[in-house]
């Protein structure tokens, strides 16, 4: 009898191995990467991303753009986890290091087609990046977390290029006081950034310049009664996470009333009830309520007769911020509270901020919670300031942390890729293709930088190369005049960590891609196999 064919994968599964299985991942990856391309540097263009629900981002923010695009295939989504990790560690550079990522790979596939193994691509790539970080710390620039004017400058070269240049002093300016007011400095010296601390509203109306920033707290709410006082001074804060109304039963419960009486009773009872709970409010002492949960109509009566300014259904995280700035405790249940357990602010005000309502809680026990108020013209334009900001908070929360900056323009790049050069010539094996075809990937970031600002990016490319082996190691490009000018005089710099995140984390998706050589996927994912003719799968049960 002839062998029977043993089906071990379902039926619709697709799988494809070999080379076959790299190429298509390395063309995926390939096609995310030139996705954002466009995006990268100060002359990059921006994408507009609709979705599902008609809502639409403009941006030129890697991670963003990739976050938002509905992205299927599993070695593309590789791509998109190192914009994300990059996005995570540093705040900037995100097209940058998925760029990389999508570089690494084209230049590998060349060697794969050379007959390079996989492993030892892997191999020569994981050296150079070791040798990439080395070569980068002997040319980094020191920065002290006094030197204001240089921080303000990493900050302006995160925001170039995401539609908020016209301001990005001001801006700049919003950035570095921020993040200075929050830094924490442990015993041995060592500074922490804590982003977290730094709580950004945004409201359309008004332009950029308008944005300001506010030592304290600001919550996008306003009192639950017009009646209440719109200004405390000396407040005495009380932060609530329970309801002040009553207690619904857990489980279905009916109540028979079968006299008016009854009913006046059951009322009378239920008044009586919530005037106890405001009762236990009041006594503290407190003139300020926070409550994360719902506030009674009968209750919100007896605390305007008090005259305490209450507010209802904060967000859990502006709760823990109003805790931090005024050292009160969020409480959790009724019958514990204690005048200890307030908490102080300077002044509670209501504020009219462009035809909406917004709460300021200022001169706090805790001067390190700081918020930024953020205005612009449209809707669209206050979102881009934000993530712009965003990326510059983050950034110089890192420089303040490492203390090492690089300049930018593309000048680390290429001077790694001239070094790496030569380190790959002192190597033996096929390693040594690894590393120059890594270090050749590196040039894809001037390469871009030129290619979207309009120039000839093989002109710029040599003129960069011959001035960095002239010992010019801050030549870069400058998109602006199209010549190879020193960075740091330009005032374009960068933390030290964007470049060696980005480098490691494409190294390691790279390598991770090549190392594939089998993508077995279940029907209907990742090739949509599905029912062919007769409703038999599109692919045949796989045979082995």
């Amino acid at each position: 009898m002839a062998a029977q064919p043993i089906f071990i994968l379902r039926e619709g599964s697709k799988r494809t191995h070999g080379s076959d299985a790299q190429h298509n991942n390395i063309m995926a990856a390939k096609a995310v990467a030139e996705a954002v391309r466009t995006t990268l540097g100060p002359k990059g263009m921006d994408k507009m991303l609709v979705d599902s629900m008609g809502d639409v981002v403009i941006t030129n923010d890697g991670a963003t753009i990739l976050k938002e695009m509905d992205i299927e295939h599993p070695g593309a989504k590789m791509i998109v986890e190192v914009a994300k990790t990059q996005d995570a560690e540093v705040g900037d550079g995100t097209t940058t290091a998925a760029v990389l990522a999508g570089e690494f790979l084209t230049k590998a596939e060349d060697l794969l087609e050379s007959g390079v193994h996989p492993t030892v691509i892997a191999s020569g790539y994981r050296l150079a990046a070791d040798q990439a970080t080395k070569i980068l710390d002997t040319i980094t620039i020191s920065a002290s977390p006094e030197d204001t004017e240089t921080l303000e400058k990493l900050a302006a070269t995160a925001i170039t290029g995401k539609g908020a240049e016209a301001n990005k002093d001001h801006l700049s300016m919003l950035a570095v006081k921020a993040v200075k007011s929050i830094v924490e400095v442990s015993e041995d010296g060592k500074i922490t950034v804590d982003i977290e601390d730094i709580k950004t509203e945004k409201r359309p109306g008004g332009s950029i310049g308008d944005s300001e920033i506010i030592e304290g707290v600001i919550v996008d709410k306003e009192r639950v009664h017009t009646a209440m006082p719109e200004i405390v001074e000396n407040a005495k804060v009380l932060l609530l996470s329970v309801p002040i109304e009553l207690k619904k039963t857990e489980t279905k419960a009916e109540i028979k009333i079968t006299t008016p009486d009854q009913m006046q009773l059951f009322l009378d009872q239920e008044e009586a009830m919530l005037r106890e709970i405001v009762e236990k409010v009041i006594k503290t002492g407190a003139n300020v309520v926070f409550c994360q949960k719902g506030i009674d109509d009968l209750a919100q009566y007896y605390l305007t007769k008090a005259g305490i300014f209450a507010m209802r259904r904060v967000k859990k995280s502006d709760m823990d911020k109003l805790s931090r700035a005024t050292g009160a405790k969020i409480i959790t249940s009724m019958d514990e509270i204690e005048e200890s357990d307030l908490g102080y602010a300077g002044l509670v005000e209501e504020k009219d901020v462009t035809g909406s309502r917004m709460t300021f809680v200022t001169g706090c026990k805790d001067s390190k919670t700081t918020s930024i108020l953020l205005r612009g013209g449209t809707e669209h334009v206050v979102e881009g300031i934000e993530r712009a900001l965003e990326d510059a908070l983050r950034v110089v929360g890192v420089a303040l942390e490492d203390q090492k900056i690089v300049v930018g323009g593309g000048s680390p790049e290429i001077e790694l890729s001239l070094r790496l050069k030569e380190y790959a010539a002192t190597l033996k094996g096929r390693e040594q293709l690894a590393v120059t075809k890594f270090a050749e990937s590196l040039e894809i970031i001037p390469h871009t930088l030129a290619e979207n600002a309009g120039l000839d990016p093989i002109d710029m490319l040599v003129e960069m190369r011959s001035q960095h082996e002239k010992g010019n190691k801050r030549a870069g490009l400058n998109v602006y005049t199209g010549k190879i000018e020193d960075m740091f005089e330009n005032n374009v710099v960068e933390p030290l960590r964007i470049k060696t995140q980005a480098i490691n984390a494409a190294t390691e998706a790279a390598i991770m891609i090549l190392r594939i050589d089998d993508v077995i996927a279940s029907s209907g994912v990742g090739g949509r196999a599905g029912p062919g003719p007769g409703g038999m799968g599109g692919e045949m049960p796989e045979e082995m």
